[in-house]
C-alpha cells in the first residue's frame, strides 16, 4: 500500500467528513490524487462509512461484552439471531474455546441479563462471561491521528 493511501485513510478514520480541498490543503496530496485514491479504496478497503455514537446521549446507558459457547448445533441460529437483533452492536466470531464475542447496547443492567437469560435459554449456551464497559478510552483509533502524525511528521 502507498504512503499516499494510508495517509488518506489516516485522514478519513480521523474525521470522513473533511472536504477532500481540506484534506489535499493539510496533506499537500493532490485533490485529484486524493479522489481516485477514494474511488479505489471505495472499491476495495473501505467497507462504510458511519458515525460513532454516544450511546449515553440517547438513553443507552448500558453497554456489555458477551463471550459464549454454544452448542455446535446452535451455532449458526444463534449468528443469524444476533446479527439481526437491534441492541448488538457489534459481533465476532472468536477462539480459545468460545464462539462469539457480542457488544451489546442496552438502557439498563437488568435488559442485559433478560437478554443473556433468552440466549441461554434458546441457544444452548455452554460457557458465557459478561464484561460491563465502565468507560471508553479510545475506540476506533487504529490508523487514525498518532498513524498520520508518523507517516508525515506532522500534526495538521
Amino acid at each position: 500500500m502507498e504512503q499516499n493511501e494510508l495517509i488518506i485513510m489516516s485522514r478519513l478514520r480521523e474525521n470522513a467528513r473533511e472536504s477532500l480541498t481540506n484534506m489535499s490543503r493539510k496533506t499537500y496530496i493532490p485533490i485529484t490524487t486524493i479522489h481516485s485514491k477514494l474511488r479505489e479504496l471505495e472499491n476495495n478497503v473501505i467497507k462504510r462509512y458511519v458515525a460513532l455514537l454516544d450511546f449515553t446521549k440517547l438513553g443507552y446507558n448500558t453497554r456489555a461484552v458477551l463471550i459464549l459457547r454454544v452448542k455446535k448445533e446452535f451455532r449458526e441460529r444463534l449468528k443469524e439471531f444476533l446479527i439481526e437483533n437491534k441492541y448488538v452492536n457489534s459481533l465476532y466470531r472468536i477462539n480459545n474455546g468460545y464462539d462469539y464475542m457480542v457488544e451489546v447496547v442496552f438502557r439498563e443492567i437488568g435488559d442485559v441479563e433478560f437478554f443473556v437469560e433468552q440466549l441461554e435459554n434458546s441457544f444452548g449456551v455452554e460457557r458465557k462471561e459478561i464484561y460491563y464497559i465502565i468507560n471508553e478510552i479510545n475506540r476506533e483509533g487504529f490508523l487514525g491521528k498518532a498513524s498520520y502524525i508518523k507517516l508525515t511528521g506532522t500534526i495538521n
